[in-house]
């Protein structure tokens, strides 16, 4: 690497030219890059969503999931199948291998569905494959003004919609909330008896009606002309004249009024409202969409009267902040560990070739993300806040080396060339190290790999500009800043030589205190609970009111409300969504659920602790008995925060599964923090089904009648206004009880008769929900676990699964939260082990032996005791992104050591081994320090600053990277030099004695004079 120190002397004028091009082109690939919020990553999962309003659990498993299962089970690259079933909708996911196309499986899918034959009923599926583009960029809420007719908001809405469609870039909008005009007639059967004119006839009101009709064209007045018909009813006073039989309207039998059919119920602050959910097209950039939205949204309040849209969240804004603030975090950083080098040099020329390594390596690292096609977006900028203490690393050892030489020899440009290649091989050898270490991010599985690689990347580019910067810009300018600096000789501590010669002579002592630190650290992180992420300084919150599927929709909605109310009143609150219910719209995001679920977005005020706000509403759940009432931090990019963890009970005997469900919910429940445990065998439904006796009336004919009698009927539609309403005929009866039911009245080939007496009324408990793996029934115990205390809970209920004794052919599966966490940490120390791997083989290439990068490799259990210190001091739970901070010191740390290990190995030349250790651990402790102090102060804004959900940039990284790299500082200059010589223990003992019997014959020789 010294060649390239020697080039860029002979070739200033390039270097210069190359240092201005570098900048410009950084300046430049930072406004060019595009804006996102997450790295683009499919998610290797399909999901199949049905809606059929009005069925059962039962029904949708039987008639809807069942054949959906069958057609999509030999789809190729599935690895798993699961499936869900409740009332009033179906939903199956299908999870890939890594290696397959999502676009193509998606297509493929969505063909075999097509196929699928499914009951009248049933909405055609929807098949969704996420990627993280389809990210909602903006929710935006829609009211009216009051005493607006159902008519004019219809237009207003399709008028906002069309413009939303319109904005640049915009891609998916969704609507909830939004309900529909129509007209609902109401027979009074009273009056039809009296009047002796059957049901039937009013469904024929409108047959023939609205008619729009081109006769022909004909010869009139002597011109040609077209001759049409038209026959439109447009107002409900004509409908109500319309004639049902001879001297009978519609108005004698029926009430006619206008009213408003909806799918789903959506309030924004307890009005009622629509909310758009608007996603951008695949490549346009995030910024920009939201940019769009929001001049749209603004065009529309000016333009149309009686309307209030209103974005309520953005995720343009969240990028923008993220960015802002991790610029932030970055610039902070660097000023951090400049004035930690103008310390330690006190020299303010040496300091300015130090830190001209930081922005020109961001430049060339921003100009490489653009040529790899990686975005600007949280995970990248989270790797630049990491590097940026590291940046100035390798520049540190450069000038430190040149300006210790300076101290003692005149200035030359030998000089600066010789200084710089002194420590060259120890500076590119620790890069490649950290380097080497986040490259097997690219071995992980799915979407992880798609979230750290470019993470990876961002480091991996900064660092190899910082040490290209450092072997030839930071020469340059030493040679034109510091000619003719005269400086005072900076001598080693002669203290610190003392201590470390003891040391050496005492190996057993400093010993045996890192062993039992090291051991004490490591059973403390065992002991430690592993909690889910952090979320006091969360800004949205997701609850949710869950109640009985047997609960009446009136009584959901209005309990619903009262809920509402306590919500909208507290002050903490800047705006509460609630939902209520299933639509089209939520299901092409294959968003479904129970229809007796309420679900509240909640945005907080800045600066409130969702911990306690969270707190406070789970202590409302005694106002709402009959209700399971849940709160978690809302991750709005990423999913909410759960901390389920799911228990599946497979196997063939559905008996059996019953039974061993039953066990595991007598297991768990003792479990401390375990907060509630159900499954979904326990939500029962009552269902009440006719038995129909085939020799007396035919069950097609029987459940006709009876659907025609209890469920609306579309009979056609009039045009008001602008738009076609539909006219729906309401129910006759409305049975509240068993005996209603037997009574009601159906034509069989005999007549009219009550059905009791072609058909049998059963009734029984049904589960609300039906869950499959692979096709198969299975049940799932849900287990509610305190967040911080997920780990602890997560390894309880493992023990408890593992002493169940199980009947043959039943078996357990425990996932969700603790699940994901533990395959989380795996895949992490997976990489762990590799990248230590990697690090000592490229330090064995360095040194050209197996023995001195084991030395260096003790730096890395040294690095654990800080990391674990500083959890414990900090009271910080470790989580994934502390995890990943643990892989991160593998990298950093190791630096350190082989900066001191190179020095010893030069020094080994001249000296004997004891000798070289301890010049080289007196003579690199400053350099070694400030660099340790420098990465350490430009973490420092990641610890007090705050982060954006998502992130793998948080303050539990911050500190395990901080505390172990101090740890690993101070124990590297005290424990590495004691195993090094333990390592070459008998060359450094043979060296000793003869340097012992030496001084023995000088001081004879000595005596003899």
């Amino acid at each position: 690497m010294s060649k390239l120190t020697e080039w860029s002397f002979r070739n200033k004028a390039a270097i210069i030219l190359i240092v201005i091009m570098a900048l410009a082109m950084g300046v430049i690939s930072y406004f060019r890059l595009p804006m996102e919020f997450l790295p683009a990553a499919d998610n290797p999962q399909v999901m199949i969503t049905a809606i059929g309003p009005g069925n059962d659990a039962k029904s949708m498993e039987q008639s809807v999931t069942n054949p959906l299962e069958e057609a999509v089970t030999f789809v190729k690259g599935k690895t798993d199948m699961f499936s869900t079933s409740g009332d009033g909708y179906a939903q199956i996911n299908l999870n890939f291998d890594s290696k397959t196309n999502m676009k193509e499986a998606k297509a493929e899918i969505e063909r075999i569905v097509d196929q699928v034959q499914l009951p009248e009923n049933v909405m055609k599926p929807f098949v969704v494959q996420f990627n993280t583009s389809m990210i909602p960029i903006s929710w935006v809420t829609l009211t009216f003004e009051d005493g607006m007719s159902e008519q004019e908001k219809e237009t207003k809405l399709k008028e906002v919609t069309t413009e939303l469609q319109k904005s640049e870039g915009a891609g998916q909008v969704s609507i909830s909330g939004k309900s529909t005009p129509a007209v609902h007639v109401i027979p009074n059967t009273d009056k039809l008896a009296a009047a002796g004119i059957p049901m039937q006839a009013l469904m024929g009101v409108l047959q023939g009606r609205g008619a729009s009709v081109s006769i022909g064209e004909r010869t009139v007045d002597g011109a040609a002309g077209n001759i049409n018909v038209y026959d439109q009813v447009t107002d409900l006073e004509t409908l109500r004249k319309l004639p049902v039989a001879a001297g009978v309207q519609l108005g004698d039998v029926a009430s006619v009024e206008l009213a408003k059919d909806q799918e789903s119920i959506s309030r924004m602050n307890g009005k009622d409202a629509i909310m758009y959910t608007i996603s951008k097209s695949a490549d346009a950039n995030a910024v920009t969409v939201g940019k769009g939205i929001e001049k749209t949204v603004e065009r529309l309040n000016a333009d149309l009267k009686g309307i209030d849209a209103s974005i309520i969240l953005s995720t343009s804004d969240s990028v923008v902040s993220s960015v802002n603030s991790m610029m932030r975090e970055v610039l902070l950083g660097a000023l951090f560990a400049t004035i930690v080098i103008l310390l330690f040099m006190r020299n303010f020329k040496a300091t300015i070739v130090t830190i001209v390594s930081i922005p020109l390596s961001l430049g060339i690292t921003l100009y490489l993300l653009q040529l790899s096609g990686v975005s600007l977006n949280i995970i990248t900028l989270g790797g630049v806040a990491v590097a940026v203490g590291r940046l100035v690393d390798d520049s540190i050892v450069v000038i430190e080396n040149i300006y210790r030489r300076l101290q003692k020899e005149t200035f030359s440009i030998r000089l600066i060339t010789d200084a710089t290649k002194e420590v060259a091989s120890a500076i590119t050898s620790s890069t490649l190290v950290t380097v080497a270490v986040f490259l097997p991010m690219g071995l992980l599985r799915g979407s992880l790999q798609a979230f750290l690689l470019p993470f990876a990347l961002t480091v991996a580019y900064s660092l190899l500009a910082s040490l290209l910067v450092a072997l030839t810009v930071v020469p340059l300018l030493s040679a034109v800043l510091l000619r003719g600096t005269k400086e005072k000789e900076h001598a080693g501590s002669p203290k610190f030589a003392a201590f470390i010669r003891w040391n050496l002579a005492h190996k057993i002592v400093p010993l045996i205190i890192a062993v039992l630190l090291f051991a004490g650290s490591i059973s403390a992180y065992v002991l430690m609970p592993k909690g889910a992420l952090d979320s006091s300084s969360a800004e949205n919150v997701n609850v949710t009111l869950q109640y009985p599927s047997e609960t009446p929709a009136e009584l959901v909605l209005e309990e619903g409300k009262k809920f509402e109310s306590y919500l909208t009143a507290d002050k903490d609150i800047e705006w509460v969504m609630m939902m209520l219910g299933n639509s089209a719209d939520a299901a092409q995001y294959g968003s479904v659920s129970s229809p007796t679920l309420i679900t509240y977005m909640i945005d907080l005020k800045d600066n409130v602790d969702a911990e306690l706000f969270m707190e406070n509403v789970k202590s409302q759940k005694d106002n709402y008995k009959d209700a399971v009432l849940t709160a978690n931090a809302s991750d709005l990019m990423m999913g909410g925060g759960s901390s389920q963890i799911f228990i599946d009970v497979t196997g063939d005997n559905l008996e059996q599964l019953t039974q061993t469900a039953d066990q595991l919910i007598a297991a768990v429940k003792p479990i401390d923090g375990v907060q509630k445990v159900v499954s979904n065998q326990e939500e029962k439904k009552s269902v009440y089904s006719f038995k129909v006796d085939p020799a007396l009336a035919k069950g097609q004919e029987v459940a006709m009648q009876l659907q025609s009698m209890l469920n609306p009927l579309p009979i056609g539609s009039i045009q008001m206004g602008e738009s076609e309403t539909p006219v729906i005929l309401q129910p006759v009866v409305n049975p509240g009880s068993t005996a209603e039911l037997e009574q009601l009245t159906v034509m069989t080939e005999a007549g009219a008769a009550p059905i009791s007496k072609v058909a049998e009324l059963v009734r029984s408990d049904e589960p609300s929900l039906y869950y499959h793996k692979e096709g198969k029934t299975y049940i799932r115990v849900t287990a509610n676990a305190e967040p911080k205390e997920l780990s602890v809970v997560g390894s309880e209920i493992n023990k408890a699964v593992d002493a169940l004794k199980l009947p043959e052919g039943v078996s357990l599966t425990v996932g969700g939260a603790s699940a994901d966490q533990s395959s989380d940490f795996a895949d992490l120390g997976l990489t762990a082990l590799i990248s230590i791997g990697i690090v000592y083989l490229i330090m064995v290439l360095t040194f050209k032996t197996l023995r001195a990068p084991l030395a260096i490799m003790i730096s890395l259990p040294l690095a654990a005791i800080g990391a674990v210190t500083g959890l414990l001091v900090s009271g910080v739970t470790p989580d994934f992104t502390a995890m990943f901070g643990a892989l991160m010191l593998i990298g950093i740390v190791v630096t350190n050591a082989i900066v001191l290990i190179d020095r010893v190995k030069q020094n080994e030349l001249t000296m004997s081994i004891r000798e070289a250790l301890i010049e080289a651990a007196t003579t690199r402790m400053r350099p070694i320090l400030m660099t340790a102090v420098a990465t350490v102060s430009a973490m420092l804004p990641l610890i007090f600053g705050s982060h954006e959900s998502g992130s793998i940039v948080s303050q539990s990284l911050a500190i395990v990277v901080i505390g172990g790299l101090i740890a690993a500082t101070l124990l590297t200059l005290i424990i590495v030099p004691c195993v090094y010589e333990l390592l070459f223990f008998r060359t450094s003992r043979k060296q000793r004695r003869a340097s012992a019997a030496t001084a023995q014959a000088e001081a004879a020789a000595a005596q003899q004079l």
